[in-house]
C-alpha cells in the first residue's frame, strides 16, 4: 500500500507560518502518520461488521412476529397492542439516530456502537423478565431500540469513509445480512421458543446480541499524520470552550435542514419508505386472500427475498462501474419498484399464481437494488464531511414515512375488503419519490461536475470517525493571510456545487494528491 500527500514548494517570499505549515503537512517515514488506504484492507472487516449488524438489528427485528402468538396468548393482549412492541422499537431507532451520529461526532464510531451493541443486548435481557406489555414496551422498545441507533448509522458511516470507488458494492454485501437472516432467523427464534419458551428465546437473543460490541470493536480508528492530529486537537480545544447549544448544533449536522438538496432528497427518502415495507407485510395474506394455499404463500415471500438479495450484490456491482451518475442509478431502481408494486394486483387476476410470482420475483430485485444506493448517494448529496450527521437526520426524516405507510395500508384493506388499494397507494409513494428525486440540483447532468472548494462546516474531525480530513493549515482566523488546506479526495456535495469558484492562491500552493494503491 503506498500514498503520498501534497507537496509545498518552498517559496523565499511565502510568510514563514505557511512554510511552517507545509513542512508539518509533509509525511514523515513513520508507520502512523500515514492515512489507511480506502477501498480495501481493514474495510472489508468493517464490511462484516456492517453484515452482522444489519442482521442482529433488521433480520431480528423482521423475525420478532414468532413472538406475538406468544405475547398475545401469554398476556391475553390483543394483536394490534402486541404490535406496538415492534413499532416502537423501530420509532426508536429512527427517532434516536441523530444521536447516535452526534455522540460519533464527540467520540468516535467504535465506542458508540459497542455501547448501543450492550443497550440493545440489555433490553432483550431484561423483557425475558417481564410480567406485563408495559415492560415489553420499555425493554424491547425503548432500550433495545435505542441500542439499535446507536449501532446503524455510525456502522453504515463507517463503511463508507473506508470505501471510495468500492463503496456501493461494499454497502450491498453489508446489507445482504438483513436478508440472509430473515431466511435463518424465523426457524431458529421457532425453535428456541418450542425448545426454552419465549423468556428463554429472549435471554438468548440477548446474549446474542452482544455480538454487535464486537462488531462495535472491529471499528478500528483511521490514523492520521502528525499535521493533522495536531490540528485536531487544536480544534477539540476549541470546541470544548463554545457553548453547549453551538457544539450541539454542529455535531447533529443541524445547518443540513436549512439546505435546499438535503431537504429534497429526505422528502424522497420518506416517500419511499411509505411504501417500501407494504409488501413485507402484506404481500402473504394478500397472497392467502386471492386463494393461494399457505405454502404458495410463504414460497413467494421466500423467493422474493432470493431475488432481494441478488438485487442488492448486482446494484452495489454495477453501480460501482461508474457507467452512469449513481443518482440516476437510484432513480431508476425506485422507478421499477414502484412499477412492480403497483402491477402486485395484477398478477393474481384470474387465480394466475405463476403471474403473481414473477412480478413478486421482479419486485424483490428492483427493492433489492435501490436499498443500498439509498445510503450510498448520501455523500453525493451532502459531501463526505457531513455524511455522518446526514444520515443521522435522514434516519430521523423518514421514520414519519415508516410510521405512514403500514397503518395507511391496513386501513385501505379494512374500507374496501381486498390489499389492491394497498399496493396501488404504496406504488404511488414510491412513484413520487422518484419524481421528487429528480427534482434534485444538477440532476440532469450526464457527467460529475468539477469538485468543489472544500468548505468547512463543523464536521466532524476525530481520526475513528472518518476517513475524510479536512485539516486547515494555515495561520490564525485573526490573520490575513489565506490558507492551504490539505485534502483527500470525496465526493462532490450537490449543494456547494452552486458556490463552486476556482482559488488561485490555493491551487498555485498545492499539488493534487494522488490516488491510493488499492488493495
Amino acid at each position: 500500500m503506498l500514498e503520498e500527500f501534497p507537496s509545498f514548494a518552498a517559496d523565499a517570499d511565502r510568510p514563514e507560518e505557511w512554510t511552517a505549515a507545509a513542512s508539518m503537512a509533509k509525511p514523515q517515514p513513520q508507520a502512523g502518520d500515514r492515512l489507511a488506504s480506502p477501498d480495501g484492507g481493514w474495510g472489508w472487516v468493517v464490511v462484516g461488521a456492517l453484515f452482522m449488524a444489519s442482521a442482529l438489528v433488521f433480520g431480528l427485528l423482521r423475525s420478532l412476529g414468532v413472538f406475538f402468538v406468544e405475547f398475545v396468548q401469554y398476556f391475553d393482549k390483543s394483536a394490534q397492542a402486541v404490535s406496538w412492541i415492534t413499532s416502537i422499537a423501530v420509532a426508536i431507532q429512527q427517532l434516536i439516530s441523530p444521536v447516535g451520529t452526534a455522540l460519533c461526532h464527540a467520540y468516535g464510531a467504535r465506542p458508540v456502537v459497542m455501547t448501543g451493541g450492550f443497550l440493545s443486548a440489555l433490553g432483550l435481557i431484561l423483557a425475558s423478565q417481564a410480567t406485563s406489555l408495559t415492560h415489553l414496551y420499555l425493554t424491547m422498545g425503548l432500550i433495545t431500540g435505542s441500542g439499535w441507533a446507536l449501532v446503524f448509522a455510525p456502522t453504515v458511516a463507517s463503511v463508507m469513509q473506508y470505501f471510495t470507488r468500492r463503496r456501493s458494492l461494499a454497502m450491498a454485501l453489508g446489507f445482504t445480512g438483513v436478508g440472509l437472516s430473515s431466511f435463518a432467523f424465523s426457524p431458529f427464534f421457532q425453535l428456541l421458543v418450542k425448545l426454552y419458551a419465549w423468556r428463554g428465546a429472549l435471554l438468548i437473543l440477548g446474549g446474542l446480541s452482544l455480538n454487535l460490541m464486537i462488531c462495535g470493536a472491529l471499528i478500528r480508528p483511521l490514523p492520521a499524520p502528525k499535521a493533522l492530529e495536531q490540528k485536531i486537537d487544536k480544534e477539540k480545544k476549541k470546541a470544548s470552550c463554545s457553548s453547549f447549544l453551538k457544539r450541539l448544533f454542529i455535531y447533529l449536522e443541524l445547518s443540513l435542514l436549512g439546505e435546499k438538496a438535503f431537504l429534497t432528497y429526505g422528502l424522497a427518502v420518506t416517500l419511499f419508505n411509505s411504501g417500501y415495507f407494504v409488501p413485507y407485510v402484506h404481500l402473504v395474506a394478500h397472497s392467502r386472500h386471492v386463494g393461494f394455499s399457505e405454502y404458495q404463500a410463504a414460497f413467494i415471500i421466500s423467493a422474493t427475498g432470493v431475488t432481494d438479495l441478488v438485487g442488492r450484490v448486482v446494484s452495489g456491482w454495477l453501480s460501482d462501474l461508474r457507467r452512469l451518475r449513481l443518482l440516476h442509478v437510484l432513480c431508476l431502481w425506485t422507478g421499477l419498484t414502484g412499477v412492480f408494486m403497483v402491477l402486485l394486483p395484477m398478477g393474481s387476476i384470474q387465480g394466475s399464481y405463476t403471474g403473481l410470482l414473477v412480478i413478486s420475483l421482479a419486485y424483490g430485485f428492483c427493492a433489492g437494488a435501490m436499498t443500498p444506493l439509498v445510503f450510498s448517494a448520501v455523500p453525493d448529496i451532502v459531501g463526505m464531511q457531513r455524511m455522518l450527521g446526514a444520515l443521522g437526520l435522514l434516519q430521523l426524516i423518514e421514520s414519519l414515512g415508516g410510521l405512514l405507510g403500514p397503518p395507511l395500508s391496513g386501513w385501505l384493506k379494512d374500507q374496501t375488503g381486498s390489499y389492491t388499494a394497498s399496493f396501488l397507494v404504496a406504488g404511488g409513494f414510491i412513484l413520487a419519490g422518484t419524481l421528487v428525486l429528480a427534482t434534485l440540483p444538477n440532476f440532469c447532468s450526464c457527467s460529475p461536475p468539477p469538485s468543489p472548494k472544500n468548505q468547512n462546516h463543523g464536521q466532524n474531525k476525530s481520526p475513528e470517525c472518518g476517513l475524510q480530513y479536512n485539516a486547515i493549515l494555515s495561520p490564525s482566523p485573526s490573520e490575513t493571510q489565506p490558507r492551504t488546506e490539505l485534502l483527500t479526495p470525496s465526493q462532490p456535495s450537490l449543494q456547494d456545487l452552486q458556490n463552486c469558484q476556482p482559488d488561485p492562491q490555493l491551487s498555485s500552493l498545492s499539488t493534487p494528491t494522488a490516488d491510493p494503491t488499492v488493495l
